[in-house]
């Protein structure tokens, strides 16, 4: 049985950092930001805030690949069966001729773009849509956000379908 590539789940988690330094920048849309939250732009990046952003960018790596990758799903039918690591049992069999036979398929950049697309855009238009109108913000707020996860959610799924 083919191994998973776990550690492209620690590399990938770095995309929302290095994305975010970009897409906050005040030349690119930091100061927009700050103006529509007629507030000053605080650039207070502290190694704790960095590293708490890094954590939460491996369980957000980790679902997307969960959700990018349908062949996880198998696994996840049988994970608490103790005959999975037996590697005669029928568990295990019926696993390695599935993967053999359709392990490959949809395991792309373009059709993890496309889920971390979808994701992103339909949980992200929900949490900013709701959060923005119940602060009172403009609405142009949720497009910032929802952009820069958009374009960071479809990078990461990408990559961890294509890698993982």
């Amino acid at each position: 049985m083919e191994q998973a590539n776990w550690f492209i789940i620690p590399i990938i988690a770095f995309l929302p950092l290095i994305l975010g330094f970009v897409w906050y920048h005040p030349k690119v849309l930091g100061n927009k930001l700050a103006q529509i939250n007629n507030e000053p732009l605080i650039q207070n990046r502290s190694v704790g805030k960095m590293l708490l952003i890094y954590l939460l960018s491996i369980l957000l790596a980790y679902i997307l690949t969960l959700m990018s990758v349908h062949q996880s799903a198998i696994f996840q039918l049988f994970f608490m069966d103790p005959d999975l690591a037996n590697d005669s049992s029928q568990y295990s069999v019926f696993i390695n001729e599935f993967m053999e036979k359709y392990g490959d398929r949809h395991r792309s950049f373009g059709h993890g773009l496309i889920h971390g697309a979808e994701a992103s855009l339909l949980f992200g238009l929900a949490f900013f849509g709701i959060t923005t109108l119940m602060q009172n913000k403009p609405l142009k707020l949720i497009w910032i956000h929802l952009g820069f996860w958009i374009v960071c959610c479809s990078l990461m799924a990408g990559l961890s379908c294509e890698f993982f």
